[in-house]
């Protein structure tokens, strides 16, 4: 490889020169270096090569190469290059102009063959596999790549690219080159501006363009250049994605808007959105024209209370506020008076929504029905008023006689029961009731309406029946009437609720049902188990605990959308293999309950673990792979001592854990001695809930260095100082943290007390050390994360930049835009994220540049082999060259020998954390090894 001094790539000054002449095309005279390198014309042309590029091409000597062509002697492959010789041979090239001629250009080859993994190696499988999931991913998400290099003219456009010009019908006009062959006509200039705008864009800078193809697809397009230190444009790169289905939702939105609007105008109905916080509220353009109100003019609650009839104030405004203080749904009518000095009569509808965010708003509509009431006020007591009322009303009402026979009715009553109005007169109120329905009449409410002042009732829920069998809920307003011959009657409004009931039933639902799987979730298994425990015979109930084997595995590799589905697979087999009396239900993650209300009645225990293990032992086909799982099963039934449902969930849970720790898909039974291991484990929870309300916890501190040895952060360990065990490690009681729920209150009790002590310690050479603190419970995606580390942080009165928060890889994979967002407050104040443990989940380098961190900390794993593995350290500085390249520090865990310092300090390594420092110890210990200065190295055992 080539020796540089300077990032521009000049060469180092150990690289000779024979001469300047032209004579020899052999590169000693032209003023190459002493390495493969390659002196060619500007147009391309070869004119000099030196001995060890002749001997890396294979070829006879410097003539099979002078006078050819720099882009055809090198073909880009990806990221590297093919150098065209006897073989071809893979090769990074750095190029620069040469200082005796800038016209010509210098180009060194730098042989990466070692660096190229075979494609029958498992190594080179992976490579073929990932660029295939690559291309689908592309495929899937209609987004085509390309690249230009320049220097030697080579263009690179991926299959889904080449898919994209074939469909947009210029396939045959596509040179392999030109990409302009497949924009429309009409958008040429847009892409001759988007050239240029690309080309004298600054490095990093993205440029975009929407251009439409031949078949009037739309595309965004994107790209951006990288230059040399010279800046010369080195590479253009970009991206082609068909929005056009995106545009077509958009226009269709438009359309609705609208539609919406002219609906609005036509029906004078307009809508408005209050809140009752400010008082302030957004109209409608159809209900700013109907207060009066000038468009873009601000509006209040005020400003509409005072434009309603002074007659009808008070009534309204308390309607209102009932509305705003207990979300009572509002329906009235009022006048209003416009700045004109018309009055008009408004019909208008409240109600209280949850807005996307939680918040409740106040919405709902208001109609100018003026002319409606004039005309029923002009002919009242006129059949002719109740007609128009019923017209135009959107719930169904319906007319009734003595006898409960219908005689007329609204349309949307005909609409609401799917029945024509010449069918419906003459049926009684038991016929359209449903058979189901026990209370089916209107005068069980005579005597309630007889003794009530308004003169009617409301009843909450009737169930009916449509002319298609279906069932219908409405809620019904009952009003005993006269005509004017005195004949008495029924006016009946029926208002269908039968959504609203859906609603409560889906809620209902869902708290006794887990979302993903339709599983019966923890509060319907403590529910059946509290009822099959007080039952007559509670000693047939058996439990099952099954937790899927390696299930982090899948989350990690193919994503949490691949783990849902396996679940929801997984539910279904044991949903339809289950013997009667057996339910599954998923308490969460990736953990299933069987409970049996028999086991007598389905072959004993050992027959339903055999059946429930085989269930869940199969293999199911995930995003086009077919995957292998297993559980791990733990049994448990009632011990005769009075056991209750949380007793023997717990029991069966530790069978479980004994379970998988004898390997995957074994099967264990709660014995007495692991029911009485349970308790303790219990008694534990109980012990550490204690400590960490009475602060007996406490910290110890291990240093990370700079190679100097200064101390630059510390991270902050738990220990426990148990009063019958003694000092416990996290080892011991961490699990016992997560089983009891407790990992966030352990977080936080650790970022409290790690902060407040590292406020007090020395400053060696008026430097601040960091403090670190490892988060498992406490994790950005919380509803609080941001405000719990703020206000941490302020009542320690540390400064910001002096904070580190560690998380294990998985934690930071997959985050949402919002959890994102609120890591940035946090890292914009000062505050480093880092990632724990880095190398030990799955595709890791592959997401190392999209993880949310400034600090990369290489595991202990790969760590302890570098100095004689070389897959450790081809691992290690992997992740070191990554880090660096993408602007993140990296920290070396678990250094213990001089020559795991020297390795990784020679790959860049930027701070070393490891017992070849420093082991952890107390806060009292620490603040004295800080006063010592850097520290040296220890042991090289």
């Amino acid at each position: 490889m080539l020796v540089t001094d300077r990032n521009d790539g000049t060469p180092a000054s150990g690289a000779t020169s024979a001469g300047t002449g032209d004579a020899d095309p052999i590169g000693g005279g032209a003023g190459l270096p002493d390495a493969p390198a390659i002196l060619n014309a500007a147009d391309g042309t070869i004119t000099h090569v030196t001995p060890e590029a002749v001997r890396l091409a294979g070829v006879p000597d410097a003539a099979a190469l002078v006078g050819s062509n720099l882009a055809d002697l090198l073909v880009r492959d990806g990221p590297v290059a093919l150098l065209r010789g006897a073989r071809d041979v893979p090769v990074r090239t750095l190029s620069w102009p040469l200082p005796a001629d800038p016209a010509q250009r210098v180009t060194v080859l730098v042989e990466v063959d070692d660096l190229i993994p075979d494609a029958g190696s498992p190594l080179g499988v992976d490579v073929v596999a990932e660029r295939a999931r690559l291309i689908e991913a592309q495929r899937i998400a209609k987004v085509g790549s390309w690249s230009v290099y320049p220097d030697t003219g080579q263009v690179y456009h991926s299959p889904v690219l080449k898919e994209q010009f074939h469909a947009s019908g210029a396939a045959d006009a596509f040179d392999g080159v030109n990409m302009i062959v497949a924009v429309h006509p009409d958008d040429q200039p847009k892409a001759d501006d988007f050239g240029v705008r690309l080309r004298s864009a600054p490095v990093g800078e993205l440029v975009e363009v929407e251009l439409r193809d031949h078949a009037d697809r739309v595309f965004l397009c994107t790209g951006r250049v990288e230059r040399d230190a010279a800046d010369r444009v080195e590479r253009i790169e970009g991206t082609v994605q068909d929005v056009t289905e995106q545009r077509r939702l958009e226009r269709q939105l438009r359309d609705e808007r609208r539609k919406l609007h002219d609906a609005q105008r036509a029906a004078r109905l307009g809508t408005w959105e209050w809140d009752a916080a400010t008082g302030v509220t957004q109209l409608s353009e159809m209900m700013r024209e109907i207060c009066g109100n000038l468009p873009g003019e601000p509006a209040t609650y005020e400003d509409y209370l005072s434009g309603v009839h002074p007659d009808d104030r008070a009534r309204v405004d308390e309607a209102w506020r009932g509305l705003a203080r207990r979300f009572e749904s509002v329906e009235i009518e009022h006048r209003f008076i416009r700045r004109d000095g018309a009055v008009r009569t408004l019909r208008a509808h409240g109600a209280a929504i949850r807005d996307p965010d939680g918040r409740m708003v106040l919405v709902g509509t208001a109609q100018d029905v003026t002319e409606q009431r004039t005309a029923l006020t002009l002919i009242e007591r006129s059949t002719q008023r109740f007609t128009d009322l019923v017209a135009v009303t959107p719930v169904g009402i319906g007319l009734f006689d003595q006898d409960e026979h219908l005689v007329d009715a609204n349309d949307a009553l005909c609409d609401l029961l799917g029945y024509r109005l010449e069918q419906l007169r003459g049926m009684s109120a038991r016929q359209m009731t449903h058979p189901d329905e026990r209370d089916s009449g209107l005068r069980a409410a005579s005597d309630e309406i007889a003794s009530a002042r308004s003169g009617r009732r409301k009843v909450p829920q009737r169930l009916l029946i449509r002319s298609d069998g279906e069932p219908v809920y409405c809620e019904l307003h009952v009003a005993l009437s006269v005509q004017d011959d005195g004949t008495r009657f029924w006016l009946v409004v029926f208002q269908d609720i039968t959504e609203r009931r859906r609603a409560a039933e889906a809620l209902r639902y869902q708290a006794t049902h887990d979302d993903l799987t339709g599983l019966p979730n923890r509060a319907a298994v403590k529910e059946l188990l509290g009822r099959l425990l007080g039952s007559a015979d509670p000693a047939g109930v058996a439990v099952l605990f099954c937790d899927i084997d390696n299930f982090k595995r899948v989350n990690d590799s193919l994503g949490h959308d691949a783990g849902d589905e396996l679940l929801v697979a997984l539910a279904r087999r044991l949903e339809g293999g289950l013997p009667e009396g057996c339910t599954a239900a998923r308490l969460s993650g990736d953990e299933f309950l069987i409970i049996c209300s028999d086991i007598s009645a389905v072959g004993g225990l050992d027959s339903l673990a055999t059946r429930v293990a085989g269930l869940l032992r199969t293999a199911v086909p995930v995003h086009g792979q077919l995957i292998r799982v297993s559980a791990s099963i733990g049994a448990a039934v009632p011990s005769g001592g009075g056991s209750g449902g949380e007793d023997l969930l717990r029991f069966a849970d530790a069978a479980m854990f004994e379970a998988k720790r004898r390997g995957a898909g074994k099967v264990s039974l709660a014995s007495p001695a692991l029911m009485a291991s349970a308790d303790r484990q219990l008694h534990l929870e109980g012990q550490l809930r204690e400590a960490l309300n009475n602060d007996g916890l406490t910290l110890h501190y291990q240093p990370v260095v700079a190679s100097d040895g200064t101390v630059l952060t510390a991270e902050a360990l738990v220990r426990w100082p148990h009063p019958d065990r003694g000092l416990l490690s996290p080892d011991a009681f961490l699990p016992v943290a997560e089983q009891g729920d407790l990992l966030r209150e352990l977080d936080r009790w650790v970022l409290r007390t790690a902060l407040r002590e590292a406020s007090t310690w020395p400053a060696p050479n008026g430097r601040q050390v960091g403090i670190a603190v490892n988060l498992a419970g406490l994790v950005p995606g919380g509803a609080d994360f941001v405000d719990v580390v703020a206000d941490t942080v302020a009542e320690c009165g540390l400064d910001w930049n002096r904070v580190v928060l560690e998380l294990v890889e998985t934690a930071l994979v997959d985050l949402p835009s919002r959890t994102r967002q609120a890591m940035g407050e946090l890292v914009a104040r000062g505050v480093r994220f880092a990632v724990d443990d880095f190398g030990t989940g799955y595709s890791s380098l592959a997401r190392l540049k999209d993880l949310p961190a400034q600090i990369i900390k290489v595991d202990r794993r790969f760590v302890a082999g570098v100095g004689g593995d070389p897959s450790d350290f081809a691992v290690a500085q992997a992740v070191v060259g990554m880090a660096r390249a993408m602007g993140r520090l990296c920290v070396a865990e678990g250094v213990e020998t001089a020559t795991q310092f020297h390795v990784l300090s020679g790959v860049g390594v930027d701070a070393y954390q490891g017992w070849l420092f420093s082991r952890p110890m107390p806060a009292k210990d620490f603040r004295a090894l800080l006063e010592t200065g850097p520290l040296p190295l220890t042991n090289d055992s």
